[in-house]
């Protein structure tokens, strides 16, 4: 893995030589990594723990590192010399990698030397920004196909960083394959992609251009039919490669389409293809595809098997940051806990203070989600007796739950500096978003108007918070 430690903002850097100079260094910290809600975010896709836990592990800067650093005049020889035998020696606890989260619970959480925990802020909402972001658009664009979704984006990401790890995020939110070969080998995901229109037009006609990729591909041909016209010559020349394949013994898998109607087009597709007897040849759709594009088809009857889905998802189009923020929770001082709370004139704004752990609570009978519950750490939550769940502001929304489990979403990741979670292959982690994402009733989850999912604080947390801007005169 590349060095990243420097990848960092000035201010975390100068903020660590200020802690040096006033001895408050090695004092622990907690912040919490967290997002805040918008008209678009009603559920992510927890991603990115991975790449945190690599980058937290391979923390040290290179004396290349510390002479840059010293080539800025900003920072003096006995920090310099610090920085030197620096390591991240600190905990992380986080929620799993494919994890459904929401708004205003810590997805992750850094319990660690001042220092060290100020310094890792920006690379871990680079990570995990980033991720969730992608792996949050995947499932969305995943739900509203019914699934058979490609990453198709490497050539519109913001950079080579952003399409190899986007890739990896789409997968974790329901993609199947990417066209991008150094993530496919990277993370081992399967790839796709047949040909460009270029292929097409290089050849004398457009049958010429079907038989010579048939001719390399005899198991593999998927033919890309709206480079002139569709329905007039790239359909019935596919049909009569197929025809041509199945007599050498060979069966195709089917077209490819990138304009056009998309509608209007798959469906009669859908029909030449039949009557000549391709009835298990796929149609496959791309062309600046998202939730809303396939849903459209969708409901207007495309026969489309599978979705190429490239700048919308890995650029996540209309919303193009998470929002993700690194907030200070607590410090401690002889190993007693001193909650802290960032103060706001926007109440949404107010963090939660405090060492805190995350709850999912469902319904026994369902097994169905019904609120995640915020405490400090060390509550526990008593199955056994009713719960009472407040809404975190507007306290007189409540509801009573029984015959309910509970399960703690977060888990140590770092110990001591040293990962200790389990490492899951990709598919694993897939298939645990999968799994979960099914736990939620589909008002929570749905594309137009979902109902806002409960996430509230315990009634300790609540009273401290409370208490806390009491005392700092903003009232309540």
């Amino acid at each position: 893995m590349r060095n990243l430690t420097l990848l960092t903002d000035l201010y975390e850097l100068t903020m660590g030589q200020g802690y040096f100079r006033e001895k408050r260094h090695e004092q622990t910290a907690v912040f919490d990594i967290f997002f805040r809600p918008n008209k678009l975010i009603t559920y992510s896709v927890a991603a990115g723990m991975e790449q945190a836990a690599e980058y937290l592990e391979n923390l040290q800067f290179t004396e290349d590192d510390i002479s840059y650093l010293r080539g800025l005049g900003l920072f003096e020889e006995d920090f310099l010399a610090y920085l030197k035998n620096l390591r991240f020696t600190g905990d992380v606890y986080a929620v799993r990698e494919g994890e459904i989260v929401f708004p205003y619970e810590p997805i992750l959480t850094v319990k660690a030397p001042m220092v060290q925990a100020q310094l890792v802020e920006t690379a871990l909402l680079t990570f995990v920004n980033h991720q969730t972001l992608i792996a949050s658009k995947s499932s969305k664009i995943v739900a509203a196909a019914g699934g058979g979704v490609m990453e198709f984006g490497l050539r519109r990401a913001q950079g080579a960083d952003a399409g190899v790890y986007g890739a990896r995020a789409a997968v974790i939110g329901g993609c199947v394959s990417t066209s991008n070969v150094y993530a496919g080998k990277l993370f081992g995901i399967p790839v796709s992609g047949t040909m460009a229109h270029s292929w097409v037009m290089n050849f004398p006609s457009e049958l010429e251009a079907f038989r010579a990729y048939a001719r390399s591909f005899p198991d593999a041909c998927l033919l890309l039919v709206d480079t002139y016209n569709t329905l007039k010559s790239g359909v019935p020349h596919a049909i009569e490669v197929f025809k041509e394949l199945r007599a050498a013994g060979h069966e195709p898998k089917g077209i490819r389409l990138d304009s056009g109607d998309l509608a209007y087009l798959s469906k009669e597709a859908r029909k030449m293809l039949d009557a000549a007897g391709f009835e298990d040849a796929i149609i496959c759709a791309s062309g600046d595809l998202d939730e809303y594009s396939i849903r459209s088809l969708k409901e207007q009857g495309a026969k489309i098997d599978s979705w190429g889905v490239g700048t919308k998802l890995i650029t996540s189009a209309d919303l193009p940051a998470l929002g993700g923020v690194y907030k200070l929770a607590a410090v401690y001082e002889n190993g007693v806990e001193i909650p802290k709370i960032k103060l706001s004139d926007t109440t949404e704004k107010i963090t939660n203070p405090s060492f805190k752990e995350v709850y999912r609570i469902y319904d026994r009978a369902t097994d169905k989600a019904i609120a995640d519950y915020i405490v400090r750490a060390g509550e526990t939550v008593d199955e056994s007796k009713p719960l009472e769940l407040y809404h975190p502001v507007e306290r007189w929304k409540h509801i009573t739950v029984t015959n309910f489990r509970a399960r703690k979403l977060l888990s140590p990741l770092i110990e001591g500096g040293k990962r200790v979670a389990p490492k899951y292959s990709l598919a694993e982690i897939s298939a645990y978003r999968a799994g979960e994402y099914a736990r939620f009733w589909e008002e929570y989850t749905r594309q137009d108007m979902p109902h806002i999912y409960k996430v509230d604080l315990s009634e300790k947390l609540y009273e401290l918070k409370r208490t806390m801007v009491q005392e700092s005169g903003k009232g309540v």
